[in-house]
């Protein structure tokens, strides 16, 4: 499924695409005041003297905007241990708490968004010859011999096993990882030992995959499956037309986004242990590739540019959000905001206006393409949001702040992020690996008696 960004055509699912590199200062003569070196920020300047500042500027103050909205929460029985955005609704792919900070205002990029920490001393590229085990320079290289940068958070093993892109990642169960691939299989691993246990072949791509309670939904071509693993149960729920991209739990019912741009509802029924058909929601033109449910909403993002709200007990749509250029990637709650992402290389903040309507209240710019957002706490119960881009990096930031704390790199594009317990978070990427992280307290500076 092709579609056009920045003048050029792309395809969303699977691809290894690039956007246009940042053009250079047009004029060198320019004030050196003025201009801060861009190569200097991405830590690889060579210039000696430079035209341009060789540190930030000071930062414009940014007017505040104040906002609420009601929280709600998912009726269901659930037995993750972690998850949850505002509002509570179902699984995400985000690990933020539904709670608010009585202490928290809306100071949304005070600092300059994605400009932020101190530039990385090497350039921005893992050694090849380290990734073979052959580099000789050891420290002396200018070249990472690291998959990240920053120092909040580090790699503490990689699971080898699926064969492409890696669509889904959830722990139904405190013991057991699952992950979901276009490789058409679902592979589950041992926490204990990261072994592979056992790895299930379903005979179509998986586009997404989530987990509620003993559930543990996948989303296939014109199907949904679902997967019981206290009963050893498994079911196929019809409906979907192509690719179900997207899926979401909120208000004890089960969200759909398929490629033909609707959204199948289904309630389960514990009389007949199945799940019944509730409803169909349309409006969309295009495929539905990601949503979320918060504040009594489910919020759906879609390759036709556009957001939809929807009130999730009438499940009619009561606003569209059209400020995107490009296919909406990711969406997700944190605190009284909604949050979205796309190819048009935006993160959009949206505020809720005294009326109930959503708008932008502040947007972040990236270089590339967005692929998807995942917010969780590191060890310090700090909230950071986790940016994957279209040029294998995941850029981590400070909320709501949006300076940059560190990088996560990958040989392909990661499509999978999620947050876990104790600590640790999980990505999938296009190469079919699957990398556990574990955030890492930072070294306090000890205080003069």
């Amino acid at each position: 499924m092709d579609f056009d960004s920045n003048g050029g055509n792309k395809r969303v699912f699977n691809r290894l695409g690039n956007k246009p590199q940042p053009h250079h200062y047009p004029n060198q003569n320019q004030n050196q005041n003025q201009k801060v070196c861009y190569h200097w920020q991405a830590g690889r300047c060579t210039r000696n003297p430079c035209a341009f500042l060789h540190r930030e500027l000071p930062p414009p103050p940014l007017p505040t905007h104040a906002s609420s909205s009601s929280s709600s929460s998912f009726n269901g029985s659930s037995k993750r241990a972690h998850g949850g955005g505002l509002g509570g609704g179902g699984p995400r792919n985000d690990g933020f708490s539904s709670r608010k900070n009585p202490n928290f205002n809306n100071t949304w990029g005070r600092v300059g968004g994605g400009g932020g920490g101190v530039p990385p001393k090497k350039m921005e590229r893992v050694c090849n010859y380290w990734v073979q085990g052959k580099c000789s320079y050891g420290d002396n290289c200018k070249f990472l011999h690291s998959w990240s940068i920053g120092g909040s958070f580090s790699l503490l093993t990689t699971l080898e096993g699926h064969q492409k892109v890696v669509t889904g990642i959830t722990l139904p169960s405190g013991d057991k990882l699952y992950t979901g691939s276009k490789d058409e299989n679902v592979r589950i691993w041992d926490c204990a030992s990261g072994q592979c246990v056992s790895a299930v072949p379903l005979g179509g791509e998986i586009g997404c995959m989530i987990s509620e309670g003993p559930w543990v939904f996948i989303g296939l071509p014109n199907m949904v499956k679902a997967l019981n693993i206290e009963t050893v149960t498994d079911m196929s729920l019809s409906g979907p037309v192509g690719q179900v991209y997207s899926l979401v739990v909120g208000n004890d019912l089960l969200f759909a986004g398929t490629e033909d741009g609707s959204i199948l509802a289904w309630k389960f029924n514990p009389a007949t242990n199945c799940f019944e058909p509730a409803a169909s929601l349309t409006g969309h033109t295009r495929a539905v590739v990601t949503m979320f449910v918060g504040a009594n909403r489910l919020y759906s993002g879609s390759m036709d540019n556009s957001i939809r709200v929807w009130n999730i007990e009438t499940l009619q749509c009561i606003q569209i959000l059209t400020d995107h250029k490009s296919v909406v990637m990711s969406v997700l709650c944190w605190e009284q905001f909604l949050l979205s992402a796309s190819l048009d290389n935006t993160i959009k903040v949206w505020a809720a206006t005294p009326s109930g309507n959503l708008e932008v209240t502040y947007t972040h710019t990236e270089e590339n393409g967005i692929l998807t957002l995942c917010g969780m706490f590191d060890a310090e119960a700090k909230p950071v949001l986790l940016c994957s881009t279209n040029d294998n990096f995941v850029r981590i930031y400070d909320l709501p702040s949006f300076m940059e704390r560190g990088k996560i790199i990958s040989k392909q594009e990661i499509r999978a992020i999620q947050a876990g317990p104790s600590g640790l978070f999980f990505t999938g990427d296009g190469n079919g690996q699957v990398r556990v992280w574990n955030w890492i307290a930072e070294p306090k500076t000890a205080t003069a008696m």
